[in-house]
């Protein structure tokens, strides 16, 4: 008996220093990952927390306040992007991440919801977003933004001054400034690594509203011609696909209405900066 008692003992302290658990799985048969304790160490969910193997609430859970909506139809904001976002890894969404959230995210909401055995509602709440950080990583710039609408950087030094068409090829936009303040700001595509956009000061030299390119024979509107066949132009391949091409050199914009009222405005002579 004392020997019983003693070995039982032994295996809770080897438990206790371990700090191990052992997790159910999930409905689709993935393992669950540690939950952090407060002090950092990893430790089995609480008793509130812990759900069937089917991911429905146990009976404990039952009369709980419904946990904490995050985001819904009609939000908007770079956290819904980063929802989406994840949401595209795991093949719950296909289009690019937009910010706002609208019917097709909220039916992938809900589709997700489904198949976790969570309520289905459509709406981001505390446990849906939690589950859906487990199994995904955190996104990049370019996944939260794959059809632009990304935030410019600080101008170039070299804009502030004049009018300029001022090109970074870090935030990928293009800002139209005229005596130090932008008046217009519109995300762009460059060209490939084969294909690259140059970089550097220089000035409009040729425009053409409906110019098509004699080397590629593709429509190549509201071209602005700054640097040999380089020019800022409307890519309707740019509107269609986003990031997931290039241009030959040129630089796309895919706003078509922004790109025929910068035509409008810029003139023969203008500036042209391109920086990195």
């Amino acid at each position: 008996m004392r020997r019983s008692i003693a070995v039982l003992a032994g295996t809770a302290a080897l438990v206790t220093v371990c700090g191990c658990s052992v997790q159910d799985p999930d409905r689709d048969g993935t393992a669950r990952a540690p939950v952090p304790s407060d002090d950092g160490r990893t430790a089995s969910p609480s008793a509130s927390a812990r759900t069937t193997t089917d991911d429905r609430p146990s009976a404990s859970a039952i009369g709980a306040p419904p946990p904490a909506v995050l985001w819904s139809r009609g939000d908007k904001g770079r956290d819904v992007r980063e929802l989406q976002a994840r949401l595209r890894q795991i093949a719950w969404l296909f289009a690019g991440p937009t910010g706002t959230y609208g019917e097709v995210t909220e039916g992938a909401v809900k589709g997700f919801q489904g198949k976790r055995g969570l309520p289905v509602t459509g709406r981001t709440d505390t446990v849906t977003w939690q589950r859906l950080l487990r199994m995904t990583r955190e996104p990049g710039e370019w996944e939260l933004y794959p059809m632009g609408g990304q935030p410019a950087a600080a101008p170039d030094p070299r804009c502030l001054s004049g009018r300029v068409l001022c090109i970074d090829k870090t935030s990928r936009t293009l800002r139209w400034m005229v005596d130090g303040r932008t008046l217009t700001t519109v995300s762009v595509r460059f060209g490939s690594q084969y294909t690259p956009t140059r970089e550097g000061v220089f000035h409009v030299y040729w425009k053409s509203r409906d110019h098509v390119s004699t080397l590629y024979h593709s429509p190549m509107p509201y071209a602005m011609f700054f640097s040999g066949g380089q020019a800022v132009h409307y890519s309707s391949d740019f509107a269609a696909r986003g990031y997931a091409g290039a241009s030959h050199g040129c630089v796309n914009v895919r706003d078509e209405t922004a790109i025929a009222s910068l035509f409008a405005q810029v003139r023969n002579g203008d500036k042209v900066v391109v920086s990195w």
